[in-house]
């Protein structure tokens, strides 16, 4: 079975800010797809992709925190390592956020090369989600998976993490965030597709 690395989008390209649209067939394309989005992720040592940053406008995302050692919960089964259940592929995802505080943290995007930045975020939630067969599943996490889980959520519905962050943390990133957008921009024009 072969796997390849996708080209990862920048932020400008405007599959970013769309909302992705539901996973409908769960074949073998879309299994495909979520090893090639798995391996893009390694390949560019990160630990979740959504579908969107490899230019497909779907509600799909897929990550590993398996070093993480924070103990999830899946289908009500608890879950003391991580790795036993990493990777995991989350199509047509629905997050709750989970009672508590917002707590920053520095988080980083294969989209934005270059760019980090505190992001509060509350650290559990329950997500319902499918998986590459179509069967409806439910984890509840904390930690990086919780964090991880929303950012790559919200991917697919067109939000970045430039728009969680606080005031002052997204002054501090905006000089790079405006040269990532003229880098993006340039390249869209240069290879004949719209800015």
């Amino acid at each position: 079975m072969t796997v390849a690395v996708l080209p990862i989008v920048n932020y400008g390209d405007p599959v970013l800010r769309a909302r992705g649209e539901p996973v409908r067939a769960f074949d073998a394309a879309l299994a495909q797809l979520a090893r090639d989005m798995l391996e893009t992720m390694r390949d560019a040592r990160g630990i979740g992709l959504a579908a969107p940053q490899v230019g497909r406008p779907l509600q799909l995302f897929v990550l590993d925190t398996g070093h993480d050692r924070e103990p999830l919960e899946l289908d009500g089964r608890p879950i003391a390592d991580p790795a036993e259940v990493m990777p995991l592929a989350l199509a047509n995802a629905e997050v709750t956020v989970l009672p508590g505080e917002p707590e920053p943290m520095e988080e980083g995007c294969l989209s934005f090369p270059g760019v980090r930045g505190e992001v509060p975020r509350v650290e559990r939630v329950a997500v319902d989600f499918r998986d590459l067969a179509g069967a409806p599943r439910r984890l509840v996490a904390t930690g990086l998976l919780a964090r991880c889980i929303q950012h790559e959520h919200d991917h697919c519905q067109g939000v970045l993490f430039i728009d969680r962050m606080g005031a002052a943390h997204r002054l501090r990133v905006e000089p790079k965030v405006r040269r990532l957008l003229r880098e993006t921009q340039a390249g869209r024009r240069g290879d004949g597709s719209a800015a």
